[in-house]
């Protein structure tokens, strides 16, 4: 069919438009515009185009936990290298991540899904307690950027005497 090919970009077997003369409808086309809903709304999350009732998803992933005198974040940072990454731990209790994920090259290849991120990213995150600048340890491994804060003195659970008369 002429429209078909008229529609194809030059070179890409990544595109293929619906032939017209192999096209049924779906047996059940609502779960069909459902699915391409939850698909389109899947791809926006991705970008930070999130619908008000998911928050959109932001790179890197972290986890955030605490015990006595630290508290620990760890970051998912995979195929980064140390060179590409930037931590600042600001007086308080802002923790910023920089970095840039390089997008890979392939030789003699062609893309047909490309869903990673790269780019340029910087994630601040508000920690839920005060830290110290000093004694701050950052370590990567495996591609998961652990860092490890100490809590300031305020911020230290502090057990308090009861007295009774």
């Amino acid at each position: 069919m002429v429209m078909s090919t008229l529609l194809r970009p030059l070179g890409s077997d990544v595109f293929n438009p619906i032939d017209v003369t192999d096209w049924t409808w779906p047996s059940d086309s609502f779960a069909e515009m459902d699915r391409l809903n939850a698909e389109m709304n899947r791809t926006f999350r991705r970008f930070g185009l999130a619908d008000r009732d998911q928050p959109a998803i932001t790179y890197p992933a972290v986890d955030v936990w605490q015990d006595e005198s630290h508290l620990c974040v760890e970051a998912e940072l995979p195929g980064m290298e140390i060179g590409d990454l930037e931590i600042y731990v600001t007086g308080g209790n802002q923790l910023n991540l920089r970095g840039e994920r390089n997008l890979p090259t392939v030789e003699g290849g062609i893309w047909h899904r490309q869903e990673r991120g790269y780019g340029k990213f910087s994630r601040l995150l508000t920690l839920p307690c005060d830290v110290k600048t000093d004694g701050v340890e950052a370590e990567f491994k495996e591609g998961v950027l652990t860092i490890k804060l100490p809590k300031s003195k305020v911020a230290k659970p502090r057990r308090l005497a009861i007295k009774a008369e």
